[in-house]
């Protein structure tokens, strides 16, 4: 292809083909997930979302598709960004205790980012809403569940092997334990409970985990 010849008998730079991307996917997914978040998968508009990622429609459906697929990639994006913080909480060398409520800190910190009223949970709560009619939201929903419930399952494991829980302990059983403190520290957290009020819980029920070197101890 020849180049264009300016005025001056110069050649102009060839134009590389094809408008390069004016958005930064991440950053608009997070944009995405955040108005989800605050209204609800159903009540969120096109309009609303177009607004928040700075995209015009067609921009929005060329990039991500419709609205449901939207959805579907911050459901995956959340999950996703929250295991590798969690087994990142959850690798450092604690003790059981410290590690866990490290986990709990970083999930309140989370829940209660936006300042004195709380977001909660982005999973829990807005999938948990969609996933009785959605079978792709239901799926993600249980998906993201179970690997949570590994990450803190890797943890007692590791405990476990080395001494701080009983080998009488259920690794398995405990972590859905340590997953359902930390899904009702979401659901409290929306409802209204002070973080302090929150945290308190946490401790609580750390501590009734630990408890599974009971039996150790007594021997």
């Amino acid at each position: 292809m020849v180049q264009k010849k300016t005025e001056d008998n110069r050649a102009e730079p060839k134009r590389s083909r094809g408008r390069p991307r004016a958005y930064d996917a991440a950053d608009a997914l997070a944009r995405a997930r955040d108005t989800f978040w605050r209204s609800g998968y159903s009540a969120t508009t096109l309009d609303d979302l177009s607004s928040a990622m700075g995209m015009n429609r067609p921009s929005l459906y060329g990039a991500f598709g419709d609205k449901h697929a939207l959805y579907l990639a911050t459901l995956e994006r959340y999950i996703e960004v929250s295991l590798a913080a969690m087994d990142k909480a959850l690798s450092e060398d604690l003790p059981l205790k410290d590690a866990l409520m490290h986990v709990y800190d970083l999930a309140l910190g989370l829940y209660y980012r936006s300042g004195h009223v709380a977001n909660g949970c982005f999973l829990t709560g807005t999938a948990v809403v969609e996933a009785m009619n959605d079978e792709a939201v239901r799926t993600i929903l249980a998906d993201g569940l179970r690997v949570f419930d590994r990450s803190f399952e890797r943890r007692l494991e590791r405990a476990q092997r080395d001494g701080e829980l009983s080998q009488d302990a259920d690794p398995a059983a405990l972590s859905r334990i340590a997953s359902a403190i930390m899904h009702s520290l979401a659901m409290r957290s929306r409802a209204g409970d002070e973080r302090e009020t929150l945290r308190a819980t946490a401790e609580a029920g750390v501590a009734l985990i630990c408890a599974s070197n009971a039996t150790t101890a007594k021997k």
